[in-house]
């Protein structure tokens, strides 16, 4: 009594394939294999040690590049 056999399952399978029909049930089917794929390349992509990228507006410690349009001027202050 406490396990089915496979007549059990055949007649659920029927019933469900009834319901849904072949063509949702496929539908259904390759959706949930395209969302366990991208979880599995989302923990891959997760687990890769990454370099961080500054932005690009970000101030960082290398020197500017000279750039003929600008001029570099030092401020005094007056004794």
């Amino acid at each position: 009594m406490g396990s089915f056999s496979i007549w059990h399952w055949l007649i659920v399978l029927l019933i469900v394939v009834m319901v849904f029909g072949t063509k949702k049930l496929k539908n259904m089917g390759s959706d949930l294999g395209g969302a366990v794929k991208g979880f599995k390349d989302g923990m891959r992509d997760g687990s890769a040690p990454e370099t961080p990228v500054p932005p690009a507006g970000q101030v960082t410690n290398t020197p500017p590049t000279a750039d003929k349009g600008t001029i570099d001027v030092e401020a005094r202050n007056k004794s």
